[in-house]
Parts: C-alpha cells; sequence; structure tokens
C-alpha cells in the first residue's frame, strides 16, 4: 500500500508501485483537474508539483512518488486565487481548457524559481507544454502578470483582477 500526501493531505493507494501517479490521483482519489494528454510526457496536460518542482505526473509511479509532497491544481490555492490563476482568468487564456491545469502547474513552479522572468524566459519554460488551442500569446501575457500579481503579494498589496 503506497502511502501519499497530495494536496497537504496523506493517502493510502492500494495500487502496483508501478502505477502512474497520474491514475492514482485521478481514479483513485477523483482529482480530475490533473488531466491525461498524452501519457508520455510530451504534452503537460498531467504536470504536478513534487516538492514545489514540475512533474509530468503520467511518467512518475507511485513508489517513486512515495515520500514526497503532491500538489495538484485542485491542492495550489484553496480558493482557487493563486496569482497564477487569476492571471489566467484576467488574460482569457482557456479556449478549450484542456491543457490549463498543466500549464498553471508548470507556471506556477516556474514562477516561484524565478519570480521576474523575461518574455524569453516564459517562452522557454513553458515551451514543452502544448495548447491545441495555441493561446501561447495569452498564455506568455498571463505568466508575466501572475509575476506582477506575486510581486505585489509579497509586498503586501493583493490585487485584485479585472476577469
Amino acid at each position: 500500500m503506497a502511502q501519499l500526501t497530495i494536496n497537504g493531505r496523506s493517502f493510502s493507494a492500494d495500487t502496483d508501485p508501478d502505477t502512474p501517479l497520474l491514475w492514482v490521483i485521478r481514479e483513485e482519489l477523483q482529482l480530475t483537474g490533473t488531466k491525461y494528454g498524452c501519457g508520455i510526457a510530451l504534452c503537460g496536460a498531467c504536470t504536478v508539483h513534487i516538492n514545489g518542482k514540475a512533474v509530468r505526473s503520467c511518467q512518475i509511479s507511485v513508489s517513486e512518488a512515495e515520500g514526497s509532497q503532491i500538489t495538484t491544481i485542485e491542492g495550489l490555492d484553496n480558493a482557487g486565487q493563486h496569482a497564477v490563476q487569476r492571471a489566467w482568468i484576467e488574460h482569457q487564456v482557456p479556449q478549450c481548457g484542456y491543457c490549463q491545469s498543466g500549464m498553471i502547474m508548470q507556471a506556477a513552479a516556474f514562477l516561484a524559481d524565478n519570480p521576474n522572468p523575461t518574455e524569453e524566459e516564459v517562452v522557454e519554460a513553458m515551451t514543452d507544454n502544448i495548447c491545441r488551442c495555441a493561446t501561447y500569446f495569452r498564455i506568455v501575457g498571463a505568466v508575466k502578470r501572475a509575476a506582477e500579481l506575486m510581486a505585489s503579494e509579497r509586498a503586501g498589496v493583493r490585487e485584485v483582477s479585472d476577469g
């Protein structure tokens, strides 16, 4: 029985140790914000945070994830008000929306490591996450806006998005 810590809560997963983490998250725990896209770590729809780093959950086994702090889109912010989520709404990023949780998780991990990125750094950080609707210019704008919102929060000012 695998012991996992997801979104700050402990879970036991009665599954084969080689099962991809994605399937435990979605099927056993019913945290369906993490999406299945390609199954081979190319699209980024299944991105979660493991110990603060963006990881493709389709390619990490349950046994590899044990003992780690795992965060899904549902745990990024209890109220859905993380700066990246607010910027996503403000910049009207989603069209079909399928890639969005993975994009948001990738952006949040990136901004935690690089709080004041250049546009080129944003493009590089987000390039491995695929958006079928091609809203890339909005994604870049939203990541830059999220960096601004996070800087305001660090300064003690909570901006409200217009979204």
